[in-house]
């Protein structure tokens, strides 16, 4: 069973959110909040695998508690839904530490294949999300080094690319030409001179720093 809180500011929706994942009768909603704040105050009295976060959420955002939340309890997964479709949000919600995006025009199948995605460690941006990332990261960029220091070889930089994309690792082996070995190689490898845990982790990375061809 997969715990989770919702954290919206709108009760209607919530309870709508409610009803439909607790008929699936493999995710339960042990906690509801309407803004940040309660966010953290009920995250003292309960401990959700993850948290289904909104954005507009008042004077305590939904940005800003991912951070706090993400500092203060990293092992609590956070999966965006939202209405905000910009590039802007997208990125800081994941620079903040979450680990999918979601928009609320969603249907409740792909909302629950999104739940139980993230609450396994893995990554899940709705399509319209995914092809936002891609253009922020392709638009105007070229292949530059690592602003942050970080000794990459150019195969590396071309996987991390290519993860960026959400291209899976037979497909990253097809496009280099390279064996999914050697992939999973250079998957490691990122992940340990990066300091980061997960795929999400890469993601961000080449957004912060632009490693992408033009």
């Amino acid at each position: 069973m997969i715990e989770i809180m919702i954290a919206d500011d709108h009760r209607v929706f919530r309870e709508g959110i409610v009803s439909i994942l607790e008929n699936t009768g493999e995710i339960k909603v042990i906690a509801q909040a309407q803004d940040g704040k309660e966010v953290m105050e009920k995250l003292q009295v309960v401990r959700p695998e993850l948290i289904l976060m909104d954005i507009s959420m008042g004077e305590a955002g939904g940005i800003e508690t991912t951070k706090l939340v993400k500092e203060q309890y990293p092992d609590i997964k956070v999966l965006v839904l939202s209405m905000h479709s910009e590039s802007s949000y997208i990125v800081k919600m994941l620079e903040a530490g979450a680990s999918g995006y979601l928009l609320k025009d969603a249907g409740s199948a792909e909302l629950i294949n999104a739940i139980k995605a993230v609450a396994e460690g893995h990554t899940y941006f709705s399509s319209q999300v995914s092809a936002t990332l891609v253009d922020q990261l392709v638009k105007g960029k070229k292949m530059p080094e690592p602003k942050s220091g970080v000794p990459l070889t150019r195969r590396e930089l071309e996987v991390l690319r290519l993860i960026a994309e959400e291209y899976s690792n037979p497909e990253i082996a097809e496009k280099l030409f390279i064996s999914i070995r050697t992939v999973d190689t250079h998957r490691r490898n990122l992940l340990e001179k990066l300091g980061v845990k997960n795929t999400a982790g890469l993601v961000k990375y080449a957004i912060k720093h632009g490693l992408v061809k033009g």
